[in-house]
């Protein structure tokens, strides 16, 4: 029925299976990869079910790791590849809605009846090439219907991230949620809300790099999830904008569309971005009228940190999903910039993501390209050694010179950097004259400055 695959990670968790066979020990293929398989999909990883308590599985292997020794599963180390291995097990009362309070040890038919969804209850035999089926999975396969196993609502209250990871499931297979199952969710929908940041900043980061990521987010939406995830964006909805820049309609439906726009397997960042790009055009308009949104990027830049601050993001994709919230409507200008401003811009570590962002946000709008095009003709045309040329002088060379340490010195090197950006100036001894020259100009003191440490040094000699 199931064709073997013949990667190495299969091949050393076979290996770890018939280890287990061969001490007399019951062991299977179980959940997510025997879905993967059955589908013909290539399974990120292989997950081992077993009679075998974690102390019978230490004893089989040189090398293992205990993550979850209560809950019966042991990490085994074989050929390089970690192999999960879990000992069948029936699970009650999770009274903080993540982890069950009692776990006892089974059989392969009442681990399948614990476990979130019909897809994922299945047991592969690779010895005997049979399939286990104890929830209805290869039926709901075929129809492409996601299902919980057993009573929908207890599924979702055992553990509360199944919620959303019943979205992930539904928009990554396409499939559809069987209609109890749907029904559970939105009567559930706030129970995501108890869930940690950290797990569910994890199921964002699958869902919005994944194939379609709107889909998701659209079907988030129709569940009643988005809006409390994300309640910044139910201001966006109903919020309109002017017609012959936004023919698609209000900031939510622009927002969803712009994700759907970046195209599949976006990076997080960017999908971040791109989905709190406008989320401060609500209150500019509040303050501006109908139809304006001045000052909207750096409204929305604040309620992103806010937004990542509260998902628990790195301090590293905070700064970037505000940056390009920030600069989201940099290009429109690009036409009138000086040369030194595009370089600059292309010598941001952010600079593709910015410029997917625009392309994306223009194309769910009203679909012009104009300015993404002049930038990236730019980008492509200019070589990297010009676009982050390296500096002619720096301050050392000026202190040596005779110039005090200070404010004055930073301010001459920026316009000598500006000058060298702009072409205007090329070689070492021009940036030394033109960095003299604005050391004069811009001290208050006029020529009082210069050399100022030179000159008592003379006189004392």
């Amino acid at each position: 029925m199931i064709d073997k695959p013949k990667d190495e990670s299969y091949a050393m968790a076979e290996q770890v299976l018939r280890r287990l066979r061969a001490s007399g020990r019951r062991a299977l293929f179980a959940g997510g990869c025997v879905r993967d398989l059955l589908m013909g999909c290539a399974p990120k990883d292989y997950d081992v079910a077993t009679d075998a308590t974690p102390e019978q599985v230490e004893d089989l292997f040189e090398r293992t790791i205990q993550v979850g020794r209560r809950f019966g599963v042991t990490v085994v180390i074989q050929g390089g590849e970690a192999v999960e291995v879990a000992t069948f097990r029936t699970e009650s009362d999770y009274s903080d809605g993540r982890h069950p309070d009692a776990v006892d040890f089974c059989g392969p038919e009442q681990d399948a009846l614990r476990r979130d969804f019909t897809i994922n209850a299945m047991f592969w035999d690779p010895i005997e090439d049979r399939v286990l089926d104890y929830a209805g999975g290869l039926e709901d396969l075929k129809g492409s219907v996601l299902r919980a196993v057993g009573d929908a609502e207890t599924r979702f209250r055992e553990d509360h991230i199944r919620l959303i990871r019943a979205v992930r499931f539904a928009a990554r297979l396409h499939f559809e949620i069987e209609e109890k199952t749907r029904r559970a969710i939105r009567r559930l929908a706030h129970l995501v809300m108890d869930v940690s940041a950290e797990r569910l900043r994890e199921e964002l980061r699958i869902i919005l790099t994944d194939d379609d990521p709107a889909a998701a987010l659209r079907l988030m939406d129709e569940l009643d999830m988005l809006g409390r995830i994300f309640p910044e964006l139910e201001d966006a909805r109903g919020c309109e904008q002017p017609e012959n820049y936004h023919p698609e309609g209000d900031v939510f439906v622009h927002t969803i569309l712009t994700v759907e726009k970046l195209g599949p397997r976006p990076d997080f960042e960017l999908a971040m971005a791109a989905l709190l790009h406008d989320v401060g055009k609500p209150q500019a308009s509040r303050r501006a009228g109908r139809y304006y949104f001045p000052d909207h990027e750096r409204i929305g830049a604040e309620m992103a940190r806010a937004i990542c601050r509260r998902l628990r993001l790195s301090n590293q994709e905070t700064m970037r999903i505000r940056w390009l919230v920030k600069r989201h409507m940099y290009f429109k200008d690009a036409q009138k910039m000086r040369g030194r401003t595009l370089k600059r811009l292309f010598a941001e570590p952010g600079f593709e993501q910015l410029a997917e962002l625009h392309r994306a946000d223009a194309l769910a709008s009203w679909g012009n390209l104009t300015d993404y095009e002049y930038v990236m003709a730019h980008y492509r045309d200019m070589p990297p050694e010009q676009i982050e040329p390296e500096r002619l002088i720096n301050g050392s060379d000026l202190i040596e010179m005779g110039y005090r340490p200070g404010p004055l010195i930073g301010k001459a090197l920026r316009k000598v950097r500006d000058a060298q950006l702009d072409g205007e100036i090329t070689g070492r001894d021009e940036a030394l004259r033109l960095a003299a020259e604005l050391a004069d100009r811009l001290s208050p003191d006029g020529a009082a400055e210069k050399r100022a440490g030179h000159d008592d040094t003379t006189k004392e000699g």
